[in-house]
């Protein structure tokens, strides 16, 4: 069993590895960056931040403003290209974040 988590305000996804020999019976960790810290600090505001962890209880400031969701790759996406590799076996929804 494992743990993929998403951005800021993604679903984070419980999954069971499907033990591929090709890969080592590995797996990725997590999305990835999509935007690199400084370009994402340059291109988004807190009031994007706000508005895109509406639903997340989380520091909404300049702080933070590089782990801004739209900073990582879709998870969604993400999990459907590691269909392969892994099973989902629970999908949470994400309440609170801690940075730090």
């Amino acid at each position: 069993m494992g743990i993929i988590l998403g951005s800021m305000g993604a679903c984070i996804y419980i999954m069971r590895g499907l033990g591929n020999p090709e890969i080592f019976e590995g797996r990725s960790h997590g999305t990835g960056r999509m935007r690199h810290r400084t370009k994402a600090k340059k291109l988004c505001s807190v009031a994007d931040q706000i508005k895109a962890t509406e639903s997340v209880e989380c520091l909404k400031d300049e702080s933070v403003i590089d782990e801004i969701p739209m900073a990582y790759k879709d998870i969604d996406a993400f999990m459907a290209a590691q269909k392969d590799l892994m099973e989902v076996a629970h999908t949470l929804k994400q309440v609170i974040c801690v940075q730090g």
